[in-house]
């Protein structure tokens, strides 16, 4: 019944002037721009002690070069039910689709959050605090979806738009049958993909009714409850629900990728 409702949506979707964005920066701009994922240990051990947690954090542009980033950095740590912090303006629409896929393989919780790196002596472990005023604009927000468990403050920001063409932002712009057929294969991928990690399909409407030329949507928090964005209260809480689907196969990344929700 998903797959039928998905495939409808589409089709009304595709019947709508609603198109996707292409990246349109250089591959070294694109590479530079990146997300990073790196480990992090709270601190400072005098507060935590016995107790620091640790994170990855996910800062930067989502790229398809990040699908093998983030592969390598899953090869050299075991990051099975790691906690992953978003810090991202989105990107790509097929590496985020990818990302998540392989976040939800591995158990991982999803939150939105800030990195702060604190001072550390020569030799010492460095530290971090955690902090909670970020942001998640455009395909952020449904990588974090990949996750079992998410969670995302109350200082956090979640903000969703329209898939554009970034080389054809303006109101007048004219579109080619393939452009339009790009979009529509992507806007599907993604209805399928929410549906898949436990989202809702509002979520997918709310984002297509915002065009690149006004401000991007912040979703309420009741409105990232009632979407299933966030599903926990508390982060680093033991036994808090997770999202009611299956650890799905990651899907092999993506060879092309044509179309993005971020805005650069």
């Amino acid at each position: 019944m998903n797959r039928l409702f998905v495939g409808a949506l589409t089709l009304a979707i595709g019947c709508l002037m609603i198109v996707g964005n292409e990246a349109s920066v250089a591959k070294d701009e694109v590479r530079s721009g990146s997300m990073r994922f790196d480990w992090h240990t709270e601190g400072p051990p005098d507060k935590c002690g016995q107790d620091c947690r640790k994170w990855v954090s996910a800062a930067g542009l989502i790229s398809d070069y990040t699908v093998s980033e983030f592969e390598k950095f899953s090869q050299k740590s075991d990051l099975r039910g790691a906690t992953l912090v978003l810090d991202s303006e989105g990107g790509s629409v097929l590496a985020t689709l990818a990302i998540g896929r392989l976040i939800r393989h591995l158990g991982m919780t999803t939150s939105v959050g800030k990195t702060r790196l604190l001072s550390s002596s020569d030799g010492d472990l460095q530290r971090a605090v955690l902090e909670p005023g970020a942001t998640c604009e455009s395909m952020c927000a449904f990588l974090l979806l990949g996750g079992v468990r998410r969670h995302v403050p109350p200082q956090a920001h979640v903000l969703v738009h329209q898939i554009w063409l970034a080389a054809k932002r303006e109101m007048d712009a004219s579109y080619t049958g393939e452009e339009l057929r790009l979009v529509q294969r992507d806007i599907g991928s993604l209805a399928a993909y929410t549906i898949e990690m436990g989202g809702t399909i509002q979520l997918i409407e709310t984002a297509l009714r915002v065009p690149p030329w006004e401000p991007l949507y912040e979703l309420s928090a009741d409105e990232l409850r009632r979407m299933r964005v966030a599903t926990v209260d508390d982060l680093f809480s033991p036994g808090f629900p997770m999202a009611s689907v299956p650890v799905v196969s990651p899907s092999p990344p993506p060879t092309t990728v044509n179309v993005e929700l971020g805005r650069d």
